[in-house]
């Protein structure tokens, strides 16, 4: 684990991207004091996703994929633009 300033942190941002990349942890202090943490977010174990795991969660209506008669019975209208009135 590497600790390192802010103004050290802006300088030197690619080379500690890389380092992180790498699989080190970089700790960034202000006045002495740790403020924030560097780690690589692929560096996180992927947790496997379970089959299934959505059912009951989600549904569709069995005409998702009719055709809207309605719309196209209506004519297509240009959308209108309401300008608002200033006071002159």
């Amino acid at each position: 684990m590497t600790t390192i300033s802010v103004y050290e942190a802006k300088t030197q941002l690619s080379k500690l991207l890389r380092r992180v990349e790498a699989g080190e942890e970089v700790i960034i202090v202000r006045d002495g004091q740790p403020v924030a943490r560097l780690v690589c977010l692929a560096a996180r174990p992927a947790e496997p996703r379970a089959y299934g795991a959505g059912e009951g969660k989600i549904w569709v209506a069995d005409d998702f994929d009719a055709p809207d008669l309605d719309a196209a019975e209506r004519p297509l209208e240009p959308p209108t633009l309401k300008r608002s009135k200033r006071k002159r």
